[in-house]
């Protein structure tokens, strides 16, 4: 048994056939084409991520900034509230 219920004899005769239709060279060309749009898609995927990665960072550094920011600011005000007194 093979896949679905396909033994290996039925599966070389279909490819047999496929290549009588087809011929090699056509499939070749078929085959070139779906790999290169498999690696055109594994590309645009980990350079999508890559972006996300870069965003999140990007978020993270401007919290980080805005809550140093902050701390700055009120010990400015703390150190002028003691000038003041």
């Amino acid at each position: 048994m093979g896949l679905g219920g396909i033994s290996i004899w039925q599966l070389l005769i279909i490819l047999a056939i496929v290549l009588l239709i087809f011929g090699t060279r056509r499939l070749k060309n078929l085959g070139g084409d779906l790999g290169g749009a498999i690696k055109g898609f594994k590309d645009a995927v980990s350079s999508d991520e890559d972006e996300a990665d870069d965003t999140k960072k990007d978020a993270e550094n401007k919290d980080a900034n805005a809550q140093a920011r902050e701390s700055a600011e009120q010990d400015h005000q703390e150190s002028s509230g003691d000038k003041k007194a």
